[in-house]
């Protein structure tokens, strides 16, 4: 079964009509939501789901739910109030083509479709696994999650944030998501407490992992094949592993992060390869 090509046909039957008087909204939701990316976040949802033994039609209306959480933040994360990117996964920023009001109204939509679409799967049989799995995304996109991370980068702008608020800022703002990702995965197929803790674990580990990486490669990366500007942290005068602790230490750390993270998979019964192989390829990855 192609979990990527299942995540990209449903994504766009979750957009709504544009035969609508607000249509230019509808196109700029749909202009980020389609624009491509490595659609991690669906994709642990899906293989954790499937690791447990759920049902994958019953995982991907939240599969497809946490990408447009996500989509929403990083729409709104281009805006000038907060990072001030002009490009988005190779393409113009949401704002630079449909104004700075249509993208935050758009991120704001998407928010609001992406708890419509987690309970449209929804049934009398699965009423608490989905009730449980979006109480779940709601607390980590939130105050206490993603957009408490947000904040935390917010009020460090210009300044020399340490490695532990760093960490903090990391664990809420870019893990959060998707640690609830995977443990969404498990709470849909019915997993008991110790496979959504270890899910979590997991999550957790690549998310960090993800990031550090990330602050590599605002640093070495080919802006052409990142997809978006690099520099940015150093010219935003931005704390980053990489300006605390060096470049090769924070490559050891996405190692170690790594092993913790596949290690965490060995609690599992069922064949975990493909997300060992994730967990690998986002820590080596140039892009």
């Amino acid at each position: 079964m192609n979990f990527n090509t299942l995540i990209e046909e449903n994504l766009r039957n979750y957009i709504p009509p544009k035969n609508v008087t607000e249509r230019n909204l509808i196109q700029s939701m749909e202009y980020s939501l389609t624009a491509g990316g490595k659609r991690i976040r669906p994709l642990l949802v899906l293989e954790f789901c499937q690791l447990c033994g759920g049902a994958i039609e019953e995982a991907l209306p939240l599969a497809c739910a946490v990408e447009m959480i996500h989509t929403y933040s990083l729409i709104h994360d281009d805006l000038p109030c907060m990072d001030n990117d002009d490009y988005r996964r190779g393409k113009p920023s949401n704002h630079k083509v449909f104004g700075e009001d249509i993208a935050l109204l758009s991120g704001d939509a998407l928010q609001s479709l992406a708890f419509q679409t987690a309970t449209s799967g929804i049934t009398a049989e699965n009423a608490y696994r989905v009730a449980k799995a979006v109480n779940n995304l709601a607390y980590y996109c939130g105050a206490c999650g993603m957009v408490g991370g947000q904040v935390i980068d917010i009020e460090h702008e210009n300044k020399m944030a340490d490695i532990t608020i760093l960490r903090e800022m990391d664990i809420k703002k870019t893990s959060a998501i998707i640690k609830s990702a995977c443990e969404m995965g498990c709470i849909i197929a019915g997993a008991d407490d110790t496979a959504i803790e270890n899910a979590g674990i997991f999550g957790e580990s690549i998310g960090l992992a993800f990031q550090i990486q990330d602050d590599i490669l605002d640093v070495t990366a080919n802006p052409e094949t990142f997809g978006k500007p690099v520099g940015s942290d150093k010219e935003n005068q931005k704390s980053t592993y990489v300006s605390l602790l060096g470049i090769e230490k924070c490559r050891t750390l996405v190692k170690e992060l790594t092993v913790v993270a596949i290690e965490s998979l060995e609690k599992f019964d069922g064949d975990a390869t493909a997300l060992k192989n994730l967990a690998l390829s986002l820590a080596e990855r140039n892009y």
